[in-house]
């Protein structure tokens, strides 16, 4: 078994700095933190969470949540098969900013129906430090905030004594991608938004919009489709859309995924993307560089999604007050999915 002794002298510094930098500590330079995150990945070293957690009777576990009823078994089956492949990349960042800070992650599995309070006293009862949520219900999250438990919330905006949130800017991302379809001409541009029931649709809606209005361009409502997240539910959207031969140039789909179905559907009608209809998409997961055409998006920043929800976490459970959230700016990320508006 690898020791912190070991990580020190491959670091070249004491075990109280690999200690040290294992908590955290601002105290040690990031120079320093660096050369030990390098030895600990050359030796494979684990840090002994549950002796930690003994000596400094501080629990040193993070829940996780991934589903909004905890069904975090289901979640996972679906995990990089449809709407939720976006937190495959996100969850990793989690995991590797935990670790770095001498944490671990737990995924609590609760049977569906358990009540919000229910789940607070199960993640008391696991003695875990404070939680990530991914997704949640209304209730869990009120049940979240009232508990005290130190909390971040991931593309939700919740705030509390003890909780805060991280988020990408979905509005000024959607902005972006619909101001660039206006700059290569495009007036006519259609929108698959996903669910607005979710702060990512909602605001990824009201972003498309703002920039038509912007652009002194009146929103036609007959041009937006809500569908649900997924490649399925997208590719019916889109079918319905293009049997009604509306006038429109462009597409803007509220996820790289809902633009799949998108392509699928253009496909089958023999248009042509970009020559016939342009099509950009949200998110920039991997497979979008491999369509046909590559997916010009917007791409999020899930290392500082992930790094953000993590050190917000542990300011909150070192105490610190005013916790400030994080609204992360996206990229547009421009490939051959969109042209010039046809002449």
């Amino acid at each position: 078994m690898v020791t912190s002794e070991q990580v020190a002298r491959l670091a070249g510094v004491s075990r109280a700095t690999v200690s040290r930098a294992l908590n955290g500590s601002a105290h040690v330079s990031e120079e320093t933190r660096e050369r030990i995150q390098a030895a600990i990945a050359a030796l494979g070293y684990e840090p002994d969470v549950v002796a930690q957690s003994l000596v400094r009777q501080r629990s040193y576990v993070l829940a996780i949540s991934l589903f909004p009823e905890d069904d975090n078994e289901k979640f996972l089956a679906h995990l990089g098969q449809t709407s939720q492949y976006i937190y495959l990349d996100i969850l990793k960042n989690i995991e590797r900013e935990a670790r770095s800070v001498g944490y671990d992650l737990l995924v609590p599995s609760r049977p569906l129906g358990h009540s919000p309070k229910h789940y607070i006293r199960s993640l008391q009862t696991r003695r875990v430090a404070g939680v990530i949520m991914l997704h949640a219900t209304e209730e869990r999250i009120q049940a979240l905030i009232d508990s005290n438990l130190p909390t971040v919330f991931v593309d939700r905006i919740a705030q509390g004594r003890r909780a805060t949130y991280v988020k990408s800017d979905n509005l000024d991302g959607e902005r972006q991608a619909t101001a660039y379809l206006l700059s290569l001409g495009h007036r006519h541009i259609a929108m698959l938004t996903g669910k607005t029931a979710d702060l990512a649709g909602m605001e990824r809606l009201q972003g498309f919009q703002q920039a038509l209005i912007h652009a002194g361009i009146k929103p036609d409502p007959g041009l937006v489709r809500h569908s649900g997240w997924n490649i399925s539910e997208a590719y019916e959207a889109a079918k319905i859309l293009l049997a009604e031969r509306r006038d429109f140039t462009a597409i803007v789909a509220a996820s790289d995924m809902i633009a799949m179905g998108v392509l699928r559907a253009l496909n089958e009608q023999g248009m042509r993307v970009p020559e016939d209809i342009s099509l950009i998409g949200f998110d920039d997961v991997e497979f979008s560089q491999y369509t046909y055409p590559p997916l010009t998006t917007m791409r999020q920043d899930n290392a500082t999604i992930g790094q953000g929800a993590v050190q917000r976490l542990i300011c909150l459970l070192d105490g610190t007050e005013d916790v400030i959230p994080l609204n992360i700016s996206t990229q547009l990320v421009i490939r051959q999915s969109t042209a010039p508006a046809p002449a």
